[in-house]
């Protein structure tokens, strides 16, 4: 069966490698590459490499709409888009050698109508029913239901699929009211939802509890290069990564939340596939392209982190 990947929010990316950036001034870049991706492109793009069979489905529009649509279908992922008469985002990713920075220029997604949002339902409820998998990744595009993430988990609820959420703020917590059966938003993310700056990490697992209480029936949240936190309502964990040289960490978020939703589909508990997780999010910043990972990196990454019951 199959993982459905939605996000309301796509884009076609770009990255450009420049091997000194100056501000203000002409920059020549020693390397472009340009690719689908999004946050819930990026975890199709990644449960495919490890062997699964996503399919994509939010909004698409215009040219680039049609060009991400193409490059996931050269890539053998399914997509079931909603067609949209706005354009579908770019998003821009300068790397800068020399000081080892990496800086994300977002172009924010434009509204779209309301009946696009009950086209996507459609899809929702239609697909439910064959995939093993419902993941729901980044923000509601402006103007959209703040309760979408609660419909398509209680969709796949009915439909017996884990339910896995990957947002903050009002769609998180709107989400958690139909008990998603996983939630992953990073530090910042958990601080911005609970309304409060966390001073250590006994602090994050305290919220960690509180937005268990209040529905998620696990929770791992995300540091970048530090260790991650999880949560399945009774254990925590620490899972602790290697240092790696770094190329491109934008998307190693989305990596990971698909290591673990498909470790999650294999019976592992959260500890170990968290593992896995966060040896997908290690490698995808292997690459320079995001939500692209390969798969010896995923296993030889996964040996070396290390998982601490808290």
């Amino acid at each position: 069966m199959k993982i459905l990947c939605l996000g309301t929010t796509p884009a076609v990316q770009r990255v450009m490698v420049f091997r000194k950036l100056a501000l203000d001034a002409v920059n020549r870049a020693a390397t472009t590459l340009d690719g689908a991706a999004g946050k819930s492109i990026n975890v199709a793009k990644v449960l495919k490499t490890l062997g699964e069979q996503p399919v994509a489905t939010g909004f698409l529009g215009g040219d680039r709409g049609e060009f991400l649509r193409v490059a996931l279908m050269d890539k053998g992922i399914e997509s079931d888009f909603v067609t949209v008469s706005t354009g579908t985002r770019q998003c821009l990713t300068m790397i800068d050698e020399s000081a080892g920075t990496h800086t994300e220029l977002v172009e924010e997604s434009h509204p779209v109508k309301p009946a696009d949002f009950d086209k996507l339902m459609a899809v929702v409820r239609r697909r439910a029913s064959e995939c093993r998998a419902l993941v729901m990744s980044g923000t509601i595009v402006t103007g959209g239901p703040a309760n979408l993430y609660f419909d398509c988990a209680r969709l796949a609820e009915k439909a017996g699929a884990l339910s896995v959420v990957d947002a903050h703020g009002t769609a998180l917590m709107a989400a958690l009211k139909a008990r998603p059966g996983l939630v992953k938003p990073n530090r910042a993310e958990l601080a911005a939802t609970v309304g409060r700056e966390f001073k250590d990490d006994v602090e994050v697992m305290n919220a960690m509890r509180d937005v268990c209480e209040r529905g998620a029936q696990r929770m791992v949240v995300t540091a970048g290069k530090e260790p991650a936190l999880a949560f399945d309502g009774k254990k925590f964990w620490r899972i602790i990564q290697p240092q790696i040289e770094v190329m491109n960490p934008i998307g190693s978020g989305d990596a990971c939340t698909a290591g673990l939703a498909l470790r999650l589909l294999r019976g592992e508990d959260l500890g170990e596939a968290c593992r896995w997780g966060c040896a997908a999010g290690a490698a995808n910043a292997l690459t320079l392209m995001t939500g692209e990972v390969e798969v010896e990196d995923v296993r030889r990454l996964a040996r070396e982190i290390e998982v601490r019951n808290v």
